[in-house]
């Protein structure tokens, strides 16, 4: 057996408020819409993962979501611009990631991060 898709589902009275924070700034496309439950996603091939953490690293609390961009300078400013507050970060962490961390409308901490960038 071969998992072929893991979906992070958050619990929210309002699935409009999803767009501006991971369609407008993230640029996820909706991939699904049934009312009850609006899926935002990207075609892009990705790696399955499922983190289990005592910590988020350099002793942060443990993120519900961490979502590996490209282009971290360009996500620090969509978000400042959104005038979102950062939790921790923007960083560069020993283990070779540069990172921050934001709540998204639901009160989800997610670990916007980069691999490789200074």
């Amino acid at each position: 057996m071969k998992i072929r898709r893991i979906v992070a589902n958050i619990d929210t009275p309002d699935i409009a408020a999803a767009q501006a924070f991971y369609g407008d700034i993230l640029g996820l496309d909706i991939l699904m819409d049934h009312g009850w439950i609006r899926t935002y996603g990207s075609q892009v091939k990705a790696s399955v993962q499922v983190g289990f953490a005592t910590e988020g690293g350099s002793g942060t609390p443990v993120p519900a979501l961490s979502i590996e961009v490209d282009d971290i300078d360009e996500a620090i400013g969509r978000f400042r611009a959104a005038g979102y507050d950062f939790e921790y970060g923007p960083a560069t962490e020993p283990w070779g990631v540069r990172r921050f961390f934001v709540r998204d409308p639901f009160g989800q901490l997610v670990n916007i991060l980069a691999h490789g960038s200074t």
